[in-house]
């Protein structure tokens, strides 16, 4: 046994950890995840986005939802919290990204990362029960085809690829993609709250995959626990420490012996754990590019709204992506719902202002808009049925822009902080997003007969961007000075640490990234022997 508790732990349960865990546990090693959210059934997540203690996460007020947000001086993030990560609460869009991505020259040199991943890619597709075209179509997406013709980009648009079982509506049959080793599952009811978390059970979330076959071979997750300290022990292997998420006082701190440690905590969270480590001296040799190259996949959520429910349109019906286009060789558009009674997101919508202009020019386009047409303003900005009103623009770059995230202490507590990086500056908005929503409010009105308008968000008004796909930070590299994991996701400096999350996708995808962390994680994990094999060691940094 060598002292060791485990062979490996793991630390979050998204999809870098859900495949790790599968993957090394099915190669014969004793794997354990330690996950800071909580477990949900399916019938545990929140019936609508209002029952907030179990829709957002904010622990230390007993808030243990799936819903994730925090913020920076140059982006407001959109993460996910539980057993699964954000598979609980993504929109399950699983596009692979084009070429452009690949091209970024901060991928490591001497491979062809396209050709070397399509087989992962492959596997990821069929692990996450990807249907390539989301079969149906209803009025949100003739507003979309319509609004990419009018653009003059028709020919980018399609259906968008979704993880979720189709099925019969509302029927449960036994396992339908893992020759019966899986969970029983229920066909999707088009429902329209993937996002709050499904509670039908037709979602492929991880718990529906990767975890639930991890179980099954071995693999044990502890949930509510939050990992405060890795260190490496000097006779070999790491210490971790955990405590329960959320808590004042009682906080039962543990710790255990592990061989190999596997961090996989979202961007958010692994970089917030590395750089705290780095800084305390528990993992002093970790490369000084840690926090360098954060990406937000240039991103903006924008949108269009009406002032009443059009009849009979349906627009919080469906998955809750279903259709995209491009604007631009380099800009992805997609539509987004909530289903009917998910309407507290609404609170960050208001009225699109022009980001070209300094902060003073946007306040005053903003009270300019409102005083010209209050009545209508105060219709377009009420929470009563938004979902049901309106159509949410997800608009996504392949732009060469980051951030560079650092520690900084406020309150007594050390905290990430954001500042320009690599590249154009990250964007604070996005003028193809705007284009495109216009485009959208113009067909909504053409479609429904009401009238309806473009609209922003309040962090955009005050020049900072939402972003739902956190990136980077502790990137793939060829060396520690541009990076900090190497080809095969090894920490530099720090053998047998791992790194396996977004945080290491060095580029924009300009796609919904989580069919490509998990493909980068497939990879990772096909480097590791069977234990027993090769003394059960991964190749080392």
């Amino acid at each position: 046994m060598n002292g060791f508790d485990e062979d490996v732990v793991v630390i979050g349960s998204g999809f870098g950890g859900a495949v790790s865990a599968l993957r090394l546990s099915e190669k014969g090693y004793r794997v354990r995840i330690y996950e800071a959210g909580r477990r949900f059934e399916d019938e545990d997540f929140a019936k609508t986005s209002w029952d907030v203690r179990r829709y957002l996460w904010a622990p230390r007020l007993g808030c243990f939802g799936v819903q994730r947000i925090h913020r920076l001086p140059h982006v407001m993030v959109l993460a996910g919290a539980g057993v699964g990560g954000g598979s609980l609460n993504y929109a399950n869009t699983l596009y692979q990204p084009g070429a452009a991505f690949f091209a970024d020259p901060q991928w490591p040199d001497g491979r062809d990362w396209g050709a070397e991943l399509e087989t992962h890619y492959a596997t990821a597709r069929r692990m996450l029960g990807v249907v390539e075209h989301y079969p149906h179509t209803g009025v949100v997406e003739q507003i979309m085809a319509g609004a990419a013709g009018d653009l003059g980009v028709g020919d980018t648009f399609r259906h968008a690829p979704v993880g979720v079982f189709l099925g019969m509506p509302g029927v449960r049959v036994p396992d339908p993609f893992f020759g019966g080793d899986g969970p029983d599952r229920t066909g999707c009811t088009l429902c329209g709250n993937c996002m709050v978390g499904c509670r039908v059970g037709a979602k492929n979330t991880l718990m529906k995959n990767y975890l639930a076959l991890a179980e099954r071979r071995g693999t044990t997750i502890e949930a509510l626990r939050t990992v405060v300290d890795v260190r490496e022990h000097p006779d070999g292997g790491f210490v971790v420490t955990t405590q329960r998420t959320g808590a004042w006082f009682g906080r039962d701190r543990r710790t255990i012996r592990a061989e190999h440690v596997v961090v996989s905590a979202g961007t958010w969270g692994t970089q917030q754990l590395l750089h705290r480590m780095r800084a305390s001296g528990s993992l002093p040799r970790l490369s000084a590019a840690l926090g360098r190259l954060t990406r937000t996949n240039s991103e903006a959520l924008d949108g269009a709204v009406t002032t009443r429910v059009p009849d009979g349109a349906g627009l919080a019906d469906g998955v809750a992506i279903t259709t995209s286009f491009h604007v631009d060789d380099r800009t992805h558009v997609e539509n987004v719902r909530y289903g009917p009674g998910s309407n507290l997101m609404g609170m960050l919508a208001t009225v699109l202002v022009p980001g070209d202009r300094r902060l003073p020019g946007r306040i005053a386009s903003f009270v300019g808009k409102v005083l010209r047409h209050p009545i209508r303003e105060l219709r377009l900005a009420s929470l009563h049925r938004w979902s049901e009103r309106g159509i949410i623009a997800l608009v996504m770059q392949t732009a060469d822009n980051s951030l560079t995230l650092s520690l900084r202490r406020r309150l007594g507590r050390s905290v990430l902080t954001s500042e320009q990086g690599h590249g154009e500056p990250n964007p604070s908005y996005l003028p193809e997003a705007h284009r495109a929503t216009a485009a959208i409010a113009a067909q909504i009105q053409k479609h429904t007969g009401v009238p309806a308008e473009a609209r922003g968000s309040w962090p955009e008004v005050f020049g900072i961007p939402l972003t739902a796909h956190f990136l980077g930070g502790a990137v793939i590299s060829s060396s520690p000075a541009d990076g900090v994991v190497d080809p095969y996701h090894r920490v530099w400096g720090h053998p047998g640490l791992f790194v396996v999350d977004g945080s290491a996708v060095p580029a924009n995808p300009g796609v919904n990234p989580s069919l490509t962390i998990t493909a980068l994680a497939e990879r990772a994990m096909s480097f590791w022997p069977v234990k027993g094999e090769r003394d059960a060691r991964p190749p080392q940094s």
